[in-house]
C-alpha cells in the first residue's frame, strides 16, 4: 500500500464541506438586506432609464413626424410655385401670341394704306388731274 495522507474520503469530505461553506456563504449575502437595498436601486435605475429611453424616443418620432409634415408643406408650396410660374409662362406667351398678331394687323393695315395711296395716286396720274 501506498502512503497519500489525503485519502480519498478526506478529500472528498474537504470538498464536500467547501461546497456547503460556498453554499451557505450564499444563501448569507441573498439574505443580507444591503444586497436587496443596491439590487432593488439598480431596478430602479434601470426603470429611470427605461423611462428616459422612451421619452427620446417619443420626442425623436415627434421631431420626425414635424420634419414629415414640413417637408410635405415645403413641397405644397414649390407645387403651388410650379402650377403659378406655369400659368404666368402661358399667360405671358398668350400676350405675345396677342402683341404678335395685333402688331401683324397694324402692319397690313399700313401696308394697305400704302397699296391704296399708291393706287390712287396711279389712278390720278394716269386721268391727268
Amino acid at each position: 500500500m501506498s502512503f497519500k495522507y489525503p485519502d480519498l474520503q478526506e478529500r472528498q469530505g474537504a470538498a464536500a464541506a467547501a461546497k456547503k461553506a460556498m453554499l451557505e456563504k450564499f444563501r448569507a449575502a441573498a439574505a443580507d438586506p444591503e444586497i436587496a437595498k443596491r439590487s432593488a436601486e439598480r431596478a430602479a435605475i434601470d426603470e429611470a432609464r427605461k423611462v428616459r429611453m422612451a421619452e427620446r424616443e417619443a420626442v425623436k418620432a415627434a421631431h420626425q413626424a414635424e420634419l414629415a409634415q414640413q417637408a410635405a408643406r415645403a413641397a405644397q408650396l414649390v407645387a403651388q410655385a410650379q402650377r403659378e410660374a406655369a400659368e404666368a409662362e402661358a399667360r405671358a406667351a398668350a400676350e405675345k401670341v396677342e402683341r404678335e398678331a395685333l402688331l401683324e394687323m397694324e402692319q397690313k393695315a399700313e401696308r394697305d394704306a400704302r397699296y391704296a395711296a399708291r393706287k390712287a395716286a396711279k389712278k390720278e396720274r394716269r386721268r391727268g388731274y
